[in-house]
C-alpha cells in the first residue's frame, strides 16, 4: 500500500459530509502518518509534491467547517504539519491563513488566528524552517497592522502572533531591512481608539525594542514618550505612555535608562492628574523604573518613596479623619455604606492606587538594602498607619510590603549582638556619656515601633469580621516580626493570647486549617521567645483550645499543637504543676500506642515526651514510664525516639533500670542493616553510657563490643570514629570488663585500621584516644601495642599505609604510659643509628621521634637529635622531611638544649635552612604560649633575615612561623611587621603579608583591638606593584573576610574599588608558551584574580550590607564571562547566595544570566586535540551551573523571564541533566 493511495484515502474521508470521518480519525492520524514518516526518513516526502499540497489544502479547507471540533483538529494539525512541511507549502499556509484572519466572518477570523499562535508556538527553534517562517510571516503582519480597515478584533490576534515570534525568535525578527519596520507600525497603534489594542500595541512593542535600532527608539523617545508625558498632553495620551515606560522597562531597561531623569520627573508630575487609572499606570512604571534600573533610580529615590508614601493614602471616598485614621480603620468594616458616600464597589476603584503604590514601596524596599534606617524612618510609619485599609486586598499587600522590610532588616540590618556592635560598645558609651547622638539602626528604629505597629496590627486580627486570608497574613507577619526581634510583644501579650484563642477556637475545615497552623505556629514562637511573666496571666485562657487542637484528625492542627506545647513547657521549666501537662502526656502517649498515627505527628509527640520528661520531672516522674515502651518500637522509624531519649540521659537524672532499657532498644538498632540513623544511635549510647550511676554492667561489654565489630573498618569514617569513641568510654568506665573482650574480639582490626591514610581529623582523633584508653585500662598491654603497630603497617600494602598515622599512635600510647618510652625510643632508635637500609624504616623511626620527643626531654638522647639532623642531607625528600619533623619536635621537649643549634642553622647553613625552618614551623607550632614567650626573640631576627631573599616555599614556612609569634605578643611584635610593609624588597612585603594572615586566626580580643589601627596598611598592599606582594595580599583580605569582618567593615569603602579593579582580566599578564606542536596561553594574573573572586564570595557572606547589590551583581556577571571554569564556578555559588539574600535584585538581571548559564552548560567542543581534562573540567562546569540554574528557577516570577523560563523547562525536560535538575531544585 503505497503513501498516495493512504494520503488520498485519508482526502477522500476528510471531504466527506459525515463529521465524524473529518474529525479524529482523519485529522490526526494524518499528523502521525507524516510526523512518523519524517521520522523514520526525512526524504520520504521528496517526489510526491502534489499529494502532500492536496492534504494541506484539505486540511486548511477544514479551518473553514462548520463544526468546531473539526476546526480545532484541523489548528492542531497544522502545528504538527508546519515543522516539516516544505517552504513553498509552508508560504502557502501562511497566506491563506492571513487571508482568514483578515476576513469579515468573525468565527473564521478567530479560528485562522488561532490557527497562526499554533504555527507560531509550534515552529522549532533551530532550523531553516523557523527562519523562512519569520522572513515570509513578519512582513505580512506587519503589513496587515498597517491596515486601517482591519477590525480591533484581528488587530489584536495579530498583535498576539507578533508577541508569540519576537519572544521565540528574537534573532530572526532583528532585521534592520525588515519592510515594514516594526516600531512604525506599531507606533501609531498607541493612539488606537481601543484601550484593549493600545495596551496589547504596548506589550508587542516593548518585546521588539531590544532588537531595535537605536535610532528607531530615539525617535520614539522624543516624537511620543517625552512629548506625551508632558504636562500639556491628555490624560489618555499620558496614560498610553505611562504604561509603554513600564513595559519597556520590564523588557529593554538598558534603552529607557539614559532617560530616567526627564521620564521619572514627568511620571511623578502626572500623579496629581484626576484620573485613577492614570495614577495606577504611573506608580506600576515607577515600580519598574525602580525594579529594572537600580542604578540610574537612585537620584530620584526620595521623591519616588515620597509618591509612593502619599498614594497608599489615596482614599478619596473615605470620609475618615486622618488624626484619628488607626482607630477609625480598624472599625471601619462596621461603617462601610457610612464612609463610602453611597459609592458602590464596582465604582470605587482608589484601592488600585494604594495597592501600585505598596507594590511600589515593596520594590524599593526589596532593591535598597543600603536604605534600611531612612525607609524605617520614612516609610515603616506610614505602612504602620495603612495596616486597617478598609480594602482586605490592599491590606494584605501592605502586611505583605512590610514582611519585605522585615526580612531586608534580618539579613542587611545587622545584629545588635554582633561583635562589631560589641567592639564599638565602649565608643558608643563614651558618646552617651558625653550627650552626643548615637547612630540610629534598623534594629533600634524597629524597637521603638513595635508599640504601633503591635497595636495597628492586632486591632485587625481581633475584628470578628477578618477573613482567614486577611487573618493568616496577620499572624505571618508578627511570626516575622519575632523572627527579627525576639521578645518585642511583650507590652501586647493580652491582645495576643485573645487573637489566637478566637482562632483556634474555630471548628477546624479546609479553610479554616492552613490559618490555624500559622497561628499556632507563631504562638510557639511567642511563647520561646517571651519570659514567662510576660504570657503567666493569660495562659489559663488559651489552654483548653490549645489541648483541643492535640486531639485533632488533621496531622498538620495536631502536629503544631504539640509543637505549642514543647515551646510552652521549655518556656515555663521547670513546670511543678498543672492539670494541662498530665493531658499532654496522655494525648502524646495515646498518639504514640495508635500504629496508625501519622509520621510527623508522632514525631511531635516524641519530641513532646523528651521535654515533658526535661521541663516537668517531678510529674513525669509519676507515671509508669508507658510513653517509653510507645517511643521505642524495633520497628519502623525510630529517628524521633533516639533523639528524645539523648536527650533525657544527657539532661535528666533518672534511674539505671530505665539506661538498661533503653541500652537494650539501642543494641537492637545497632543490629539493624543499614547506615541510616546509626550517628544518631551511636550520639544517644554514649550519653546512656554516662547516666549509669552504679557503673556499666558487667555483662554489657561482652555483649557491647562484638556488636561494634563490623564499624571497625575505613569505609565509614563517622561510624568507624564513634565506634571507636564507644570503645574508649567503656574502656574508661568498665576497664576490667571491657579490656578482654577489646583485645578478643576488635585490636587486630585496630591495629589494621590505625595506618589507613583514610583517617584523618575526628576519626583519628578517636583513634588516639582508644589507644590512650586502652593502655591507662591494661598498663602492661602498652609494651604490646607499639610492636603490633608496626608489624601491622610492615606487612600493609606501601600504598594503603601511613606511616604518620602509626607515629601519632605510638606517640600517644608513650604520653599516656611514660613507663614504656625508653624501650620505645630504643627499639627505634636503632634504626637510625645504624645502617637500615628501608627507607620506610628510617622515616617511621624519625616520625615516632618526634612524636615522643615532644612529650619527653631527650637531652640525653643527643645522639638521636644529632641523627635527625645528620639525615637532613639524605638523597630522599620523604626522609629529609620526617628528619625535619624529628628535630623540630624533640626541640619542643627541651627548648633551651635544642633550640638554637636548629636557629644557628638557619642563619648558617643555606643548603639546610628551608629544612631547618620546617623545624622551627614545629617548635613554633607545638609549644605552648608560655613557653613560645620565652624564644620568640631568639627565632624572629632569623626568620625575618632569611626570609626575604629566599624563594616562596621558604618565605611561607618562616611566615607562618612569624604570624605565629606575633600572636604571643602583639604589642612587641606586630610594629615590627608593621614597619616593614614599605620595605623596598617585594619579598620582605610578601613575607609581612603571609605572616599577618596566619595571625587573623587569633581570636582574643587584646589581639583585634591591636590590629584594628594597623589592619588596613597591611591589606592595604592589594595595590601593590608586584604580583605575588597583590596576590598575597587578597588571600590575607580573604581570611580577614572570613575571620574579623567586624575589623574589616568600617573600612570596605576604602578597599572595595582596589579588590574590584583585580578582577578584571589583565592582558599584560597573559603570555604564549610554545609546547612542542601547540600554542598554550599561559594567564599569570589567573592565581590573583580567582583570589580576588574567592575574597567576595567571602565579604558576600560576612559583609553583605556594606556592599552597593547593583555593583556586586555587575562584577558577577562579569565573572561568568571569564575565561577560566574556576573562576566561573566561584561566580555560580555567588549567584546561588544571591538568589536566597537578594531575590528581588537578582530576579531583574534573569535575562542578562540566561545566555551565560546556556553557555556553561554546552559542555566540551570534542576535537582531534581534546583530552580527558577538558570534559571532566567542562562536566565540572555543567555540574556547577546547573545548581545555579535550580537555586534561579525558585525565585522566578512568571513572564518575569521568557528566555529564562524557556531555559529551566529545556534543562528540566533534558534527558542529559531533567533528573539531576529536579534534584537539586528539591534540595535548594
Amino acid at each position: 500500500m503505497t503513501k498516495t493511495y493512504i494520503m488520498n484515502g485519508l482526502i477522500e474521508k476528510m471531504q466527506s459530509p459525515d463529521q465524524d470521518f473529518r474529525h479524529v480519525d482523519d485529522l490526526f492520524f494524518t499528523a502521525v502518518l507524516f510526523l512518523y514518516s519524517f521520522q523514520a526518513d526525512p526524504s520520504s516526502f521528496l517526489g510526491d509534491e502534489t499529494t502532500e499540497t492536496k492534504v494541506l489544502k484539505q486540511v486548511l479547507s477544514l479551518v473553514e467547517d462548520k463544526i468546531s471540533e473539526v476546526k480545532n483538529q484541523a489548528v492542531k494539525c497544522l502545528g504538527q504539519l508546519i515543522k516539516i512541511i516544505r517552504e513553498p507549502q509552508m508560504v502557502f499556509v501562511v497566506d491563506k491563513l492571513i487571508e482568514y484572519s483578515s476576513g469579515k466572518e468573525d468565527e473564521l477570523r478567530d479560528i485562522a488566528g488561532l490557527a497562526l499562535k499554533t504555527i507560531t508556538t509550534e515552529l522549532p527553534v533551530e532550523g531553516k524552517m523557523a527562519a523562512r517562517a519569520c522572513e515570509k510571516l513578519t512582513p505580512k503582519l506587519l503589513s496587515q497592522l498597517s491596515n486601517s480597515s482591519i477590525s480591533p478584533e484581528t488587530l489584536l490576534e495579530t498583535l498576539s502572533i507578533l508577541s508569540i515570534l519576537i519572544t521565540r525568535f528574537p534573532t530572526y525578527l532583528a532585521d534592520p531591512n525588515l519592510d515594514p519596520q516594526p516600531l512604525a507600525v506599531l507606533t501609531p497603534l498607541l493612539s488606537h481608539s481601543r484601550a484593549a489594542v493600545r495596551k496589547r500595541a504596548i506589550t508587542t512593542l516593548a518585546l521588539f525594542l531590544p532588537v531595535s535600532q537605536p535610532e528607531s527608539f530615539n525617535q520614539l523617545l522624543s516624537g511620543s514618550i517625552l512629548p506625551n508625558l508632558a504636562p500639556g498632553a491628555s490624560v489618555e495620551k499620558q496614560k498610553t505612555t505611562v504604561q509603554l515606560v513600564a513595559a519597556i522597562a520590564r523588557h529593554s531597561p538598558s534603552q529607557i535608562a539614559p532617560y530616567i531623569k526627564d521620564i521619572v520627573t514627568s511620571t511623578i508630575k502626572a500623579l496629581p492628574r484626576d484620573d485613577e487609572e492614570l495614577k495606577d499606570s504611573c506608580l506600576q512604571a515607577l515600580e519598574s523604573l525602580v525594579l529594572r534600573c537600580p542604578t540610574e533610580t537612585v537620584a530620584y529615590l526620595s521623591n519616588i518613596t515620597k509618591a509612593g508614601s502619599e498614594y497608599i493614602k489615596y482614599d478619596p471616598n473615605y470620609a475618615g479623619d486622618d488624626d484619628d485614621e488607626d482607630e477609625e480603620m480598624a472599625d471601619e468594616d462596621d461603617e462601610d455604606e457610612d464612609d463610602d458616600a453611597g459609592l458602590s464597589d464596582e465604582e470605587d476603584t482608589s484601592y488600585k492606587v494604594r495597592r501600585s503604590a505598596t507594590k511600589l514601596l515593596t520594590a524599593i524596599i526589596g532593591t535598597r538594602p543600603e536604605l534600611l534606617t531612612s525607609l524605617y524612618k520614612d516609610v515603616s510609619p506610614v505602612l504602620i498607619s495603612r495596616f486597617g485599609d478598609r480594602e482586605e486586598i490592599v491590606r494584605v499587600e501592605v502586611w505583605a510590603t512590610y514582611g519585605a522590610l522585615l526580612n531586608q532588616t534580618l539579613v542587611y540590618g545587622g545584629s545588635p549582638q554582633s561583635k562589631e556592635a560589641e567592639l564599638a560598645g565602649r565608643a558608643g558609651k563614651r558618646k552617651r556619656d558625653e550627650g552626643m547622638d548615637v547612630e540610629e539602626t534598623p534594629y533600634t528604629l524597629l524597637r521603638a515601633q513595635v508599640p504601633a505597629l503591635g497595636k495597628a496590627l492586632l486591632n485587625q486580627l481581633k475584628s470578628p469580621k477578618s477573613s482567614p486570608t486577611t487573618l493568616q497574613a496577620g499572624f505571618s507577619l508578627l511570626h516575622q516580626l519575632l523572627t527579627v526581634l525576639p521578645g518585642c510583644l511583650t507590652a501586647h501579650a493580652s491582645q495576643v493570647i485573645t487573637s489566637t484563642k478566637a482562632v483556634l477556637s474555630q471548628s477546624a475545615n479546609s479553610t479554616t486549617s492552613t490559618l490555624q497552623v500559622t497561628t499556632m505556629s507563631f504562638i510557639a514562637l511567642f511563647f520561646s521567645t517571651h519570659s514567662p511573666p510576660t504570657f503567666n496571666p493569660y495562659i489559663d485562657s488559651i489552654l483548653p483550645v490549645l489541648m483541643n487542637s492535640l486531639r485533632e484528625k488533621h496531622p498538620r492542627l495536631a502536629s503544631e499543637g504539640f509543637r505549642v506545647c514543647s515551646a510552652l513547657l521549655n518556656a515555663l521549666k521547670p513546670v511543678k504543676s498543672g492539670d494541662w501537662v498530665e493531658f499532654v502526656y496522655n494525648e502524646a502517649v495515646l498518639r504514640l500506642s495508635s500504629h496508625d498515627t501519622d509520621a510527623d505527628v508522632r514525631a511531635c509527640a516524641e519530641e513532646v515526651i523528651g521535654d515533658l520528661w526535661i521541663s516537668a520531672t517531678d510529674i513525669v516522674k509519676t507515671k509508669n514510664r508507658r510513653e517509653w515502651e510507645a517511643m521505642c518500637r524495633t520497628s519502623g522509624r525510630s529517628e524521633g525516639a533516639v533523639k528524645v531519649i539523648n536527650r533525657v540521659a544527657r539532661e535528666v537524672e533518672i534511674g539505671d533500670d530505665w539506661v538498661n532499657g533503653c541500652v537494650e532498644w539501642v543494641l537492637v538498632l545497632l543490629r539493624r542493616t543499614g547506615r541510616s540513623g546509626k550517628s544518631d544511635v551511636f550520639s544517644c549510647l554514649d550519653a546512656l553510657l554516662r547516666r549509669y550511676k552504679a557503673g556499666i554492667p558487667a555483662d554489657l561489654p561482652i555483649t557491647l563490643i562484638p556488636q561494634l565489630k563490623i564499624y571497625i573498618a575505613s569505609n565509614d569514617m563517622s561510624l568507624l570514629s564513634q565506634a571507636l569513641s564507644i570503645v574508649a568510654l567503656l574502656l574508661q568506665l568498665a576497664p576490667a570488663a571491657t579490656f578482654p573482650e577489646v583485645e578478643r574480639e576488635i585490636l587486630q582490626d585496630i591495629y589494621k585500621t590505625a595506618h589507613s591514610p583514610l583517617i584523618s581529623g575526628a576519626p583519628f582523633d578517636s583513634v588516639l584516644a582508644f589507644f590512650a584508653a586502652l593502655v591507662e585500662a591494661d598498663v602492661q598491654i602498652a609494651a604490646h601495642v607499639v610492636p603490633n603497630l608496626v608489624s601491622a603497617v610492615e606487612k600493609a600494602d606501601k600504598s594503603q599505609a601511613s606511616l604518620t598515622n602509626v607515629a601519632k599512635c605510638v606517640g600517644q600510647i608513650v604520653k599516656s604510659q611514660q613507663s614504656i618510652a625508653a624501650g620505645a625510643i630504643t627499639m627505634f632508635a636503632k634504626h637510625l643509628k645504624g645502617t637500615a637500609k628501608d627507607p620506610n624504616q628510617i622515616v617511621l623511626s624519625l616520625l615516632v621521634m618526634g612524636e615522643v620527643g615532644r612529650s619527653i626531654d631527650m637531652s640525653p638522647q643527643q645522639d638521636i637529635f644529632n641523627a635527625s639532623i645528620a639525615l637532613f642531607a639524605h638523597d630522599q625528600e620523604e626522609i629529609r622531611t620526617a628528619a625535619a619533623f624529628a628535630a623540630g619536635n624533640i626541640a619542643v621537649g627541651n627548648l633551651p638544649h635544642f633550640l638554637p643549634v636548629i636557629v644557628k642553622m638557619v642563619e648558617t647553613d643555606s643548603q639546610k635552612r628551608l629544612l631547618s625552618l620546617h623545624a622551627l614551623k614545629e617548635v613554633v607550632t607545638h609549644c605552648s604560649h608560655g613557653q613560645l614567650e620565652n624564644v620568640a626573640e631568639l627565632l624572629w631576627t632569623p626568620l625575618f633575615q632569611n626570609s626575604e631573599n629566599s624563594e616562596e616555599t621558604t618565605r611561607n614556612v618562616a611566615a607562618a612561623c612569624l604570624g605565629k609569634l606575633t600572636t604571643t605578643h602583639p604589642s612587641r611584635y606586630l610594629p615590627q611587621l608593621h614597619s616593614r610593609i614599605q620595605d623596598s624588597n617585594p619579598a620582605a612585603r610578601a613575607t609581612v603579608l603571609a605572616a599577618i594572615r596566619y595571625t587573623f586566626a587569633e581570636s582574643s580580643q587584646s589581639y583585634d583591638e591591636a590590629l584594628s589601627p594597623v589592619i588596613m596598611d597591611f591589606l592595604g598592599l592589594i595595590v601593590d606593584s608586584d604580583l605575588t606582594v597583590r596576590r598575597l595580599a587578597l588571600s590575607a583580605l580573604n581570611s580577614a573576610a572570613r575571620t574579623k569582618p567586624y575589623l574589616l567593615a568600617p573600612h570596605l569603602s576604602t578597599i572595595t574599588p582596589a579588590l574590584y579593579k583585580e578582577l578584571i582580566i589583565n592582558q599584560e599578564l597573559i603570555r604564549t608558551v610554545q609546547m612542542g606542536p601547540w600554542t598554550h596561553k599561559v594567564d599569570d594574573g589567573l592565581e590573583a584574580r580567582k583570589t580576588a573572586y574567592e575574597t567576595l564570595y567571602t565579604l558576600l557572606d560576612t559583609s553583605l550590607s556594606k556592599f552597593d547589590l547593583y555593583e556586586l551583581f555587575s562584577k558577577v556577571l562579569q565573572g561568568l564571562q571569564d575565561d577560566s571554569d574556576e573562576v566561573k564556578v566561584i561566580c555560580h555559588m555567588m549567584l546561588f547566595r544571591l538568589s536566597q539574600i537578594a531575590p528581588t535584585a537578582v530576579s531583574q538581571r534573569l535575562d542578562e544570566l540566561t545566555p551565560l548559564l546556556e553557555s556553561h552548560m554546552k559542555g566540551a567542543t570534542l576535537t582531534k586535540d581534546t583530552v580527558k581534562q577538558d570534559v571532566e573540567r567542562a562536566a565540572g562546569l555543567q555540574k556547577s551551573t546547573l545548581r545555579a540554574v535550580a537555586a534561579l528557577s525558585k525565585i522566578v516570577q512568571p513572564g518575569m523571564s521568557v528566555r529564562f523560563e524557556a531555559f529551566v523547562d529545556a534543562t528540566r525536560r533534558s534527558p542529559e541533566f531533567g533528573n539531576d535538575f529536579q534534584e537539586l531544585v528539591g534540595a535548594a
